[in-house]
């Protein structure tokens, strides 16, 4: 099966071992890894964010992966530990990990952490702009200073984390997304957001 468009924020240590063994499963069931954190929560939870190709994801895909992963987890045993595997849509105010996600996500408001310091910041905040060659567009929510330009273009190589940020916009962004799933008569589950906005 081809794979899906490789993500360029990646996890490290044991979020990187989880999803080594995750990501050809999820692929293979024909959805796209978002995000593996393994935590303390509970004990210990490896959670999975996961979504269909169009952004979206509703309950019945969550119980899908976590049936068809949960044995493959076992058996690889990366966490070495007993653990609850929780898998999960993006949601709303979901992490970026895609070239593609900048796009989409495009006119809405994300949080940015640099694995460097860039204007002597590692983190930003403001309206994505798209992507241009090896970077995206920032319009940071600061204004300038005097003769500074009001657009930042961050080299995708420095991005370590990328958010987006609950607004008004992305919610009724999230809530198109979701009818139009529902339109196309994939409304058997509950749609947990996550979808792109119609640009």
């Amino acid at each position: 099966m081809t794979r899906h468009e490789p993500r360029i924020i990646a996890e490290t240590g044991l979020d990187a071992r989880v999803a080594a063994i995750a990501e050809p499963v999820i692929e293979d069931l024909g959805y796209r890894l978002v995000r593996v954190k393994c935590s303390n929560r509970n004990g210990f939870t490896v959670q999975i964010m996961a979504e269909r190709p169009d952004g979206t994801m509703n309950v019945e895909d969550c119980e899908t992966i976590s049936r068809d992963l949960s044995p493959v987890l076992d058996a690889d045993d990366p966490v070495g530990r007993a653990y609850n595997l929780e898998v999960s849509s993006p949601g709303i105010d979901r992490p970026l990990v895609r070239v593609s996600d900048f796009d989409r996500w495009a006119g809405h408001v994300a949080k940015i952490e640099l694995n460097r310091l860039v204007d002597r910041r590692k983190r930003f905040r403001g309206t994505l702009l798209g992507v241009k060659g090896e970077t995206i567009g920032l319009k940071p929510d600061e204004p300038p200073a005097e003769g500074e330009p009001d657009t930042v273009w961050l080299a995708l190589d420095d991005l370590a984390e990328v958010r987006l940020v609950l607004t008004d916009d992305l919610i009724k962004a999230s809530l198109r997304a979701g009818k139009k799933q529902l339109r196309a008569g994939d409304g058997d589950g509950a749609d947990e957001g996550g979808g792109p906005p119609a640009h």
